[in-house]
């Protein structure tokens, strides 16, 4: 078992990307080494060429989520972690396998449409064509398992239906296509100033997240302001379905602590919100202090970030380059 996942190297990374996706990646991590599997997990800064982004904050930002990826917990002892520039191979097979795609398979993707809009002759072609590059990312190191979200299944479908058809074209047995990794559903954790709108970087308010970097004052200050309601914490969730801001707050009191809402609210039911926030800021400050305090050290030294992912590049390319050059002979590249 070989899974195969990819994240963007945005920066300013808060509370909701870590629970919502870092943390997911280190339990895979966990779950690959017990059960004798290998985990590659990518920063996609080849993706990010789709959109204008200043070079400089490009490479800043790559360094800075490797860093945060290294200071939450993932291994590079026990994954393989690195970004897709340095391994050729993702850009040279995705061009070979874009003579398998077709049009019609890309024209289809709801990405494509949501992002091109209605100003598709002034997208990017690589805003059409990013998805071959996705099934690259997975194809070239014959993943066998992907951890999507509902907004990537039809990606993976993709991926999927490419490396069917490359094998049948030209008569091999090559890429393995891939099936979507499983893993504890991914707590989708929302604003601290708007339990409806999910938690982001691009919010205005600075209030409206906790950011991976904040101190532990600014940690607490944020939850003891947070948005809430007058009522007291019940005894079910189904009573929180009206109180979004209630929910969301106890949502992520049983992210952090790895247990579920139901065993929060049994311990909490019956209380405010005076005596819950505290409780949720100590939690969260003991969560998230140890990874800010990490993060700080190893972005003090980002040559040591970029060794350390030249490491994992080097490993990377190792596992690619056969798969590489099996399709350049099926395709008749290597003669």
């Amino acid at each position: 078992m070989r899974i195969v996942s990819g994240i963007q190297t945005t920066g300013n990374l808060h509370l909701g990307n870590y629970l919502g996706a870092i943390r997911q990646w280190v339990a895979m991590q966990d779950d690959m080494q017990a059960e004798g599997g290998e985990a590659l997990f990518f920063l996609a800064d080849l993706h990010s060429l789709t959109v204008a982004i200043d070079p400089v904050e490009r490479a800043a930002t790559t360094i800075e989520m490797a860093a945060t990826l290294l200071a939450a917990g993932i291994d590079p002892d026990r994954s393989i972690l690195f970004n897709q520039a340095r391994v050729s191979a993702h850009a040279e097979l995705c061009w070979v396998l874009q003579g398998t795609a077709r049009m019609g398979w890309l024209g289809r993707m709801t990405q494509w449409k949501d992002k091109a809009g209605k100003n598709r002759d002034g997208a990017s072609v690589g805003l059409f064509t990013y998805p071959v590059l996705q099934a690259a990312d997975i194809l070239v190191y014959r993943g066998t398992h992907v951890p999507v979200g509902d907004d990537q299944k039809q990606h993976l479908e993709l991926a999927r239906d490419i490396a069917v058809k490359f094998n049948a074209d030209f008569g091999v047995d090559l890429f393995v296509p891939p099936e979507p990794f499983i893993s504890a559903a991914a707590p989708r954790i929302m604003s601290l100033r708007d339990g409806t709108a999910k938690m982001s970087k691009s919010d205005p308010s600075d209030a409206s997240r906790i950011n991976l970097t904040d101190s532990d004052d600014a940690i607490a200050q944020k939850m003891r302001k947070a948005r809430t309601d007058p009522g007291q914490l019940p005894d079910t969730m189904a009573e929180l379905a009206e109180r979004p801001e209630a929910r969301n707050l106890v949502t992520i009191y049983a992210a952090l602590a790895g247990t579920g809402t139901d065993a929060v609210l049994a311990d909490h039911a019956g209380q405010g919100f005076g005596a819950f926030k505290p409780a949720l800021a100590d939690l969260t400050v003991s969560v998230l202090g140890p990874i800010r305090e990490r993060l700080v050290r190893l972005l003090d030294d980002r040559a040591a970030v970029g060794v350390a992912l030249e490491r994992g590049a080097d490993k990377a390319r190792a596992l690619a380059e056969p798969t590489l050059r099996a399709a350049q002979r099926a395709t008749g590249l290597q003669v």
